[in-house]
């Protein structure tokens, strides 16, 4: 096989009763001449791909199959496809401890790669336990190794140097915010306050500040604490999953108060802070502001950067889904949104599909599509998101030939499939006047 086969296993995204994809064809072993016996490469061929052919379109058995082959097949020369079948698998099934064990098996297998890596840090980050957030550490220690060893030579032809440099500062600095708060989990302060520190001067923004805060709070340093506080209040650029300027400004009023006994003057404090951080310039662009039509955003596209203006769309009905890479329900809708996508590409020409990443850590995106390989375009949401009100992972917007929100849907239910979207799509395509709108929860 060359697990050739291993396209196969992106059938565990379907759900059940769902027509299956054509599976990749799997290289079928060459048979011994007739009277001879199989040799051992044979035979762990075989089982390998009688492993996948039974688990059919069932994810549990697949997973189930693989780990069974494992352990007769410890050794394996396919164990990287297998590693990441049954992280992707598992991951669908929402059983995260064997996701995490079988990423941290994929880093063992190829510890140079930033993406798996990465991956490992996530699951481990959410679901590990003191053990794996020491381990974890030390994969946040090697990624940031590698980002220092890139060279500018290495770039893509598309960056110039000076971005190349920006995003290597960027890159080091989402990592340096997760090793600090995994040190955090591990009862570590000064080890956390040194990456917290390290990450907010690479790159200023809230959510450093904020974790600098905290740990000025816990050592009673209110001074220092209340500075943080402002500066991640001042920061919060109001996405869904970034730091909340609600809860900032109420740590921010809790110190301050036990600091002064009221909040005379707090006011003017935090002003005084925005300004500062202000004219600091911080690193995180605030893009699109003061826009109100959707028409007049400019996106850029996660794979390159590259801008993407939404007047290219103006008179076309537009399909988006919003999701994030910490999102499981995400992992569940986007196939769903994919399959719909490529059943009209070629019929309805009107018709935009778009995948619009919301994660303020615009590093996690990278490693994320490396493993789902969506094929509709992927942009950053860059304000958008907070233009439309999008408040909660996944939600799915149909925007009318006008720019009008013709239909919402929030979260996913099982029973919101493919032909739920189509209906919609067909309905904002095709109004019929005096008809309600394309969703029962469309809002305008």
């Amino acid at each position: 096989m060359c697990l050739a086969a291993i396209p196969v296993l992106s059938q565990e995204k379907q759900e059940p009763g769902q027509e299956a994809a054509p599976a990749a064809p799997v290289a079928k072993p060459t048979g011994p001449k007739a009277g001879a016996t199989p040799s051992a490469a044979v035979m762990e061929q075989r089982d390998l791909q009688t492993a996948i052919e039974r688990a059919g379109n069932d994810r549990a058995t697949l997973m189930r199959n693989l780990l069974d082959y494992l352990k007769k097949y410890p050794e394996s020369t396919q164990r990287p496809q297998i590693y990441r079948a049954i992280v992707e698998s598992s991951m669908q099934l929402r059983d995260f401890a064997t996701a995490s064990e079988y990423a941290e098996r994929m880093v063992a297998l190829n510890p140079g790669d930033i993406s798996i890596n990465v991956l490992s840090v996530q699951l481990i980050e959410r679901y590990g336990d003191s053990a794996g957030w020491r381990r974890a550490t030390n994969y946040c220690t090697r990624v940031l190794e590698i980002i220092q060893r890139e060279s500018v030579n290495e770039k893509s032809p598309r960056l110039s140097g000076e971005q190349f440099e920006k995003d290597k500062q960027h890159d080091a600095a989402a990592i340096l915010l997760v090793r600090g708060r995994l040190f955090q989990k591990l009862n570590e302060p000064q080890n956390a306050q040194r990456d917290f520190e390290q990450s907010y001067l690479l790159a200023p923004g809230a959510p450093a500040a904020e974790r600098l805060g905290e740990l000025a709070e816990l050592r009673k340093d209110l001074p220092t604490a209340i500075h943080q506080y402002a500066l991640a209040f001042a920061l919060a650029d109001g996405r869904p999953n970034s730091v909340s300027r609600t809860d900032a400004r109420k740590k921010l009023g809790n110190v301050w108060r036990l600091a002064h006994g009221s909040e005379d003057g707090l006011g003017d404090y935090a002003l005084r802070t925005y300004d500062e951080a202000a004219a600091a310039g911080s690193t995180r662009q605030v893009r699109n502001r003061g826009v109100k039509d959707p028409s007049e955003f400019v996106l850029r596209k996660v794979a390159d950067g590259t801008p993407f203006p939404l007047a290219s769309t103006k008179g076309k009905v537009l399909v988006m889904n919003f999701w994030a890479t910490w999102c499981g329900p995400c992992r569940e809708w986007e196939p769903h949104f994919e399959k719909v996508a490529d059943q009209l590409a070629g019929q309805e020409p009107d018709v935009v599909f778009l995948q619009v990443n919301c994660d303020e850590d615009e590093t996690l995106v990278g490693p994320y599509l490396a493993e789902e390989k969506p094929k509709t375009s992927v942009l950053f949401a860059d304000g958008l998101d907070v233009l439309l009100q999008v408040n909660s992972f996944p939600t799915t917007l149909i925007l009318d030939r006008s720019g009008k929100i013709a239909y919402r849907a929030e979260g996913f239910d099982p029973a919101w499939l493919d032909q739920t979207l189509i209906d919609a799509i067909n309905r904002t395509l095709h109004p019929v006047e005096g008809a309600a709108p394309a969703g029962a929860n469309a809002s305008q």
